[in-house]
């Protein structure tokens, strides 16, 4: 079970955001899912299938050639945790704000429970902060 639900998180970051493929959200994320950790650009939490394909929108239109690398995973029961290093240039003006062209490079860690082989919550610990500074923000 453990290799399986670290598995589908590995395709989730592959496919999700490396690869850009909106499609794919509806197969591993519950329609139900609660997010901690994510918001839209109004400050407001990002919670299930709509809210999700919303801020996955905004935040590849930002950074189109996004690459997320999971550099470690660890696995008990339903629970998976992903250590992860992001890296992209910002070159779109889906933030809210023209695109700076900065390159950012920030770390951080994803924390999610697997239901019925979908993400039914995830923690999300990212460093947003560390990104802003680097646009400038």
């Amino acid at each position: 079970m453990s290799e399986k639900n670290k598995a589908l998180i590995r395709r989730w970051f592959e496919e999700v955001w490396n690869q850009g493929r909106s499609d794919v959200i509806d197969e591993l994320l519950a329609e139900d899912a609660v997010i901690h950790g994510l918001v839209d650009g109004a400050g407001n939490p990002v919670n299930g299938l709509d809210g999700f394909h919303d801020f996955h929108a905004q935040f590849r239109g930002a950074f189109p050639d996004l690459m997320i690398s999971v550099d470690d995973t660890i696995a008990e029961g339903d629970t998976v945790v992903a250590r992860c290093s992001v890296r992209g240039r910002h070159t779109g003006n889906h933030l809210g704000f023209a695109a700076t062209n900065a390159p950012v490079q920030f770390e951080g860690v994803a924390i999610t429970r697997i239901e019925n082989g979908k993400i039914a919550e995830a923690w999300n610990h990212f460093d947003f902060a560390q990104m802003n500074r680097q646009l400038g923000l």
